[in-house]
């Protein structure tokens, strides 16, 4: 009796503990009734004070695509002369591996700050000896949410963000990883599609800001001065805000923007996602721009073609309510589709680390930059029709006569649509 008691009292201890952790990450989703008599190209005041950022001019923005990104940045990391700060989801051993560590240390043994913030999750292959190395050459490495009891309430949430920030004057922002898939130029499957940029003017302070936030989180350390924090000058002619923040019992910023930005469309949404698994009030917010007469298409890896084929079925589960309501998809079988970009209205756009389901939009630490730029928004929108030719359209008619085994995987996958 009184062992059936015991096990009774621990089960509804556990249940009210998760019922506790669950309530205190929980955020509210943002009622998707937006209008405004104003076009997206007068609203970034509007779309940065939603999301808590605020829109600064006087931006340089330089598009990277694939491999090539890195040439880049590597270049830029041993030019570093006062600091170096990096921030990344998934780093595993290889080529790329080597070449960013060696990177670091050669700027960390020249005397430069080099912090390096990597998800414990996502880059737990990282050797332990390329760790060590990097921490004997004077680098300052930090995991993000290693496994504890301290930890245990947000284990869930992942460090998902990409970025890197140069002397306080440069930055990186896209979602572009350290695996060797990311090398190449998208060829075939084992070499990934994806879309950075390199930034240059004052917004290098808000992405400065978001790499603070993280770090001083796991470490308490914070950093001033003119190696991190410098006055910044006009580099371009470009408006852009960071949308990262994730505050309590709200929905976080870079929800706020990725869902609010549907609303106010009145020509075009093309966006490209790796990850797509919308909820029903952005279905129903993308299938109320059709009917405005907005021209809304996705292009997302097939199943073939993704890394996680599970998470493109889980995205199945609504492909055909997406389809009557107008929705133009199309899935890409050839390689991964890893860019996280979205243009709207051919004026603005949106690239970061961040999929459009609701573990980026909920869960996970993220960073999206909204750039309001006719030039970049035509350049996000020529790299979907390059890959568009290749890929695949979804006939609704065809779709419902898929097979049963296809609908029990795209249903059973749906289930497990908030982890993965």
């Amino acid at each position: 009796m009184f062992s059936n008691l015991w096990a009774w009292l621990s089960f509804l201890l556990i249940a009210a503990l998760v019922t506790v952790i669950w309530s205190i990450r929980r955020h509210r989703s943002p009622v998707l009734q937006v209008t405004s008599e104003s076009g997206i190209d007068k609203l970034m005041p509007s779309l940065s004070g939603l999301t808590l950022s605020t829109s600064v001019e006087g931006n340089g923005v330089e598009v990277l695509e694939n491999g090539a990104f890195f040439d880049v940045l590597i270049e830029r990391i041993r030019a570093a002369e006062h600091s170096v700060h990096f921030e990344t989801f998934l780093w595993k051993p290889g080529e790329l591996s080597s070449r960013m560590a060696a990177a670091f240390m050669d700027r960390a043994r020249a005397g430069v700050p080099v912090r390096i913030l990597l998800d414990a999750q996502g880059s737990k292959t990282i050797e332990q000896d390329m760790v060590l190395r990097l921490r004997e050459h004077g680098c300052k490495l930090k995991f993000f949410h290693k496994k504890s009891l301290y930890t245990i309430g947000v284990l869930n949430d992942r460090d998902h963000r990409k970025l890197c920030v140069i002397d306080g004057r440069e930055a990186f922002v896209g979602g572009h990883c350290i695996t060797d898939e990311w090398l190449g130029d998208a060829e075939d499957g084992k070499h990934f599609s994806d879309v950075s940029v390199r930034l240059h003017g004052p917004i290098v302070h808000s992405i400065q800001g978001a790499f603070s936030e993280n770090w001083a989180g796991e470490t308490g350390e914070l950093f001033v001065g003119d190696a991190f924090f410098p006055v910044l000058h006009k580099a371009g002619g470009t408006a852009i805000h960071a949308a990262f923040v994730k505050p309590e019992n709200s929905a976080p910023a870079v929800k706020i923007l990725h869902h609010a930005v549907l609303c106010l469309a009145r020509e075009k949404i093309w966006i490209q996602n790796p990850y797509f698994i919308p909820k029903v009030e952005a279905i129903e917010a993308l299938a109320a721009a059709v009917k405005r007469g907005v021209d809304v298409r996705v292009l997302m890896p097939a199943a073939s073609g993704s890394d996680s084929p599970m998470v493109q079925h889980a995205g199945h589960r609504h492909f055909e309510t997406l389809l009557r309501g107008g929705v133009r998809l199309f899935e890409y079988p050839h390689t991964l589709l890893h860019q996280k970009l979205m243009t709207v209205d051919g004026c603005w756009c949106a690239v970061g680390s961040t999929n459009f389901d609701d573990r980026s939009f909920d869960t996970n630490d993220e960073i999206t930059l909204g750039i309001l730029d006719r030039d970049i928004a035509a350049r996000f929108d020529a790299i979907f029709d390059k890959y568009v030719r290749r890929a695949e359209e979804v006939d609704l008619q065809k779709w419902r006569k898929r097979g049963v085994l296809h609908k029990l995987h795209d249903n059973a996958a749906y289930l497990l649509n908030d982890i993965l």
